[in-house]
């Protein structure tokens, strides 16, 4: 987290946890009929509440939101997350404890649903929900996100380091080689992504550390596009301590997701642009 966000990461902090829980879910509300799923790390159970009162407090409520925990976690959940249990949000504890269980659970459990996935160390803006749900009216079969980068390639189609990536600007724009950056939210249709995105021997082989590059290329074997959502809106906003640890060092710093999405395109024998 920067300096310059710990201001506006209180004060979105204290607002939230003055919310009460009828105030969060309200049958005023209205309803928009996707699921809302992630999952999260034992450093962040006192700092999970946020994440899910700030889903909660949409302007437009999710008919479920799931949370995807180890097992081991069953005993430990604080209470701030636990008065937050609801027929809306609801705690599923599982073996696996990769981050692609974020989505690869609700996928089994509701394959016909529209599924969103978000992270657990960001509070996101009220209108964040109905921002991606609204392009995804207008392009039914296409992932949608909030941010994106381009998958690079050189002249010779031999991929290019991470950081060599473009982050996409441009509001609106897709293409087969848009990822989406989990962080900011992500839309999945029913039906968009390859077969293989569930079986566990394969992610935790080729990307065991990149759920954003595995969904990436489960999305690419199906021959679907990702688009940028016509309305980011400001990205979310930090949770003040909760991103000590974090996979952004492996992946970034140390260039592992260069790595991770070779391992995948050698494997699926994807070629470059």
């Amino acid at each position: 987290m920067k300096l310059k966000e710990l201001p506006g990461s209180l004060w979105t902090a204290w607002k939230l946890k003055r919310l009460p829980k009828k105030q969060l879910v309200s049958p005023q509300q209205p309803r928009i009929p996707v699921i809302v799923s992630l999952t999260s790390i034992p450093s962040r159970l006192d700092t999970l509440h946020l994440v899910i009162r700030s889903l909660l407090a949409q302007t437009h409520l999710a008919e479920k939101i799931l949370l995807w925990l180890h097992k081991d976690l069953e005993s430990k959940i604080p209470s701030s997350l636990t008065m937050l249990v609801s027929d809306i949000f609801e705690i599923h504890y599982v073996d696996m404890t990769c981050s692609h269980r974020k989505l690869v659970h609700s996928l089994t459990l509701y394959p016909e649903k529209i599924i969103v996935t978000c992270d657990d160390d960001l509070m996101y803006n009220p209108s964040w929900l109905q921002r991606l749900y609204k392009d995804h009216l207008i392009y039914p079969d296409r992932i949608i996100a909030h941010e994106c980068r381009m998958i690079a390639y050189n002249n010779q189609g031999a991929l290019l380091n991470y950081d060599q990536w473009k982050t996409q600007i441009e509001p609106g724009v897709s293409s087969p080689w848009m990822m989406p950056i989990g962080y900011g939210g992500v839309l999945y249709p029913p039906g968009v992504l390859h077969p293989d995105v569930t079986r566990a021997d394969l992610y935790l082989a080729l990307a065991p550390r990149a759920d954003d590059l595995w969904f990436k290329a489960m999305s690419y074997l199906n021959g679907t596009i990702t688009q940028r959502s016509q309305q980011p809106g400001q990205k979310p906003t930090p949770i003040a301590g909760s991103q000590k640890v974090s996979l952004k060092h492996t992946n970034v710093r140390e260039n592992g997701n260069y790595e991770q999405w070779q391992a995948i395109c050698d494997h699926y024998q994807i070629q470059g642009r």
